[in-house]
């Protein structure tokens, strides 16, 4: 394996990536009251020392009061995360990696399962987190003003600190996803609209004040989504046509990257082409993109929440894409999660060695 175009390198702005191998960013409830552990560190070097090419951060959440359901969902914000995060990024330097924080707003949420609640409600753009369900309240123009610049904050802390880039959650009903959906955005104002393009506004706001934060030469990572986590089947952008509407305002606002999250990367955006999600972004915005879902591995992401195990799968088929050039990096989850030396072993072609992965790999940090 080690030949093919998984091992290339990739140079763009403030990356250079000695493989295509992105680790994908995985909620991890291990940071009590919002502070990485040196435990949380270790996790991060593991995946460095096993040949991840970029390490993307679990969603790490913006200095707004609201901004998550959880309190051990790490804080990108306060002295004391912070210094956290510092000794996460030299951790993973000083083992070779790269890596980046994903900033992240939650917007409304459902309560968590522990009965812990933010200390004021839930924010989004019109109080729902999926039609029909009222669970915060809506911004106002403060409040969206207030989190625009959290954001950019917290990426100004993240090229600060020493991180190689950043990326910005806007995927997966979370706030900024929020924006983009109708069935969440029933604003009327100039961050409402009818259609999908005038539901920008609010994201490119924010990319617009990150890339003023760390400067022109700093990458941008932006992850979205088609799918929403109660529609799996959904699709923002139903056309190619739309998509360029939706994708072009935030690549002009300063996105190096697009982030495309599926559930599985084989399967086609849209009936008459085999493109998948981030083969269309590529080829409408010229810009770089990341495939993720399901790679190696039999099972999709949701179905492991479920409790649901996934044998190894061959990666042929990513490869056939990659060498295509449908997209440029490949974003891993679950096979990291659960073997920081997965990419080791595929680059020495040791398959045999891979490990499934068991819902219990969710419910701990693996290090060896």
């Amino acid at each position: 394996m080690k030949n093919t175009s998984l091992f290339r390198p990739f140079n763009l702005k403030s990356l250079n990536m000695k493989n295509r191998i992105v680790m994908a960013p995985m909620t991890r409830s291990f940071s009590p009251n919002g502070v990485p552990t040196t435990e949380v560190a270790t996790y991060y070097q593991k995946r460095a020392e096993g040949g991840v090419g970029l390490i993307l951060s679990e969603g790490t959440v913006i200095d707004r009061p609201s901004s998550s359901n959880d309190g051990n969902i790490p804080h990108f914000y306060g002295t004391d995360a912070l210094n956290g995060w510092k000794n996460v990024i030299d951790s993973v330097h000083a083992s070779g990696g790269q890596m980046a924080p994903q900033i992240w707003h939650m917007g409304v949420m459902n309560n968590h399962a522990s009965g812990w609640l933010p200390p004021v409600p839930f924010e989004g753009p019109s109080g729902l987190n999926h039609p029909g369900f009222n669970n915060g309240r809506t911004m106002t123009d403060s409040d969206i003003a207030d989190t625009i610049a959290a954001f950019g904050k917290a990426a100004a802390d993240a090229k600060r600190l020493g991180f190689d880039t950043v990326e910005i959650h806007g995927a997966h009903g979370y706030l900024i996803d929020q924006f983009f959906w109708e069935g969440t955005n029933q604003r009327t104002d100039i961050y409402g609209g009818k259609t999908l393009s005038e539901r920008t506004r609010f994201a490119v706001e924010v990319i617009k004040e990150v890339r003023k934060q760390v400067g022109e030469d700093f990458a941008i990572i932006f992850r979205m989504s088609q799918f929403k986590p109660t529609a799996y089947d959904y699709k923002l952008a139903k056309t190619p046509q739309e998509m360029e509407a939706w994708l072009n305002p935030l690549s002009d606002a300063g996105v190096d990257i697009f982030h495309c999250s599926q559930r599985r990367f084989w399967e086609p955006e849209f009936e008459g082409s085999d493109l998948n999600f981030a083969g269309w972004a590529k080829k409408l915005s010229g810009k770089a993109t990341i495939t993720v879902g399901s790679v190696g591995l039999s099972g999709d992401f949701f179905g492991s929440f479920a409790g649901e195990s996934s044998e190894p799968r061959s990666l042929d088929e990513l490869i056939r894409r990659l060498d295509r050039g449908d997209f440029d990096l490949v974003a891993v989850g679950r096979p990291i999660l659960a073997d920081p030396f997965w990419v080791q072993k595929i680059k020495e072609g040791h398959q045999d060695d891979l490990r499934m992965f068991t819902k219990e790999a969710l419910g701990k940090l693996v290090i060896e």
